[in-house]
This record gives structure tokens, sequence and C-alpha cells, in this order.
């Protein structure tokens, strides 16, 4: 990725950020909300392939830990 095309992503994500977060977080923690949102999205689509394999996974045991 060349620097101007990572430029371009950073300010596309401080826009949102700016859009969607102002009077949410104090402008200062913005960087406390977006890496880790951002690193959230970026597991959500490397899983995405395998979700309903994890899902089908998960309910047998979530039964088994709600019951407790």
């Amino acid at each position: 990725m060349d620097h101007s095309t990572h430029n371009k992503i950073v300010i596309f994500i401080w826009s949102v950020a700016d859009d969607l977060l102002r009077d949410v977080y104090v402008r200062g923690k913005y960087r406390d909300v977006i890496l880790p949102f951002t690193v959230l999205r970026r597991l959500d689509v490397l899983l995405e392939p395998t979700k309903e394999q994890v899902l089908n996974s998960y309910r047998p045991l979530s039964a088994v830990y709600i019951e407790i």
C-alpha cells in the first residue's frame, strides 16, 4: 500500500469518527474506540466463511454454561 492510499484510508476512518462519534465520545478518546472496532471488524471479515460452523459449535456450549 502506498502512502497516498494509506492517507486516504486514514482520512476516511477519521471522517467517519467525526460524523458518528461526535458528542458521544470526547474527541481525544476516538482512538480508544476506533482501533478496537477496526480490529473486531477485520476479525469478523476473516471469520465470515466459518461463521455458521462457529455458531453451530457455540449453541450446545452456551446451553451448558447458561444452566450453571
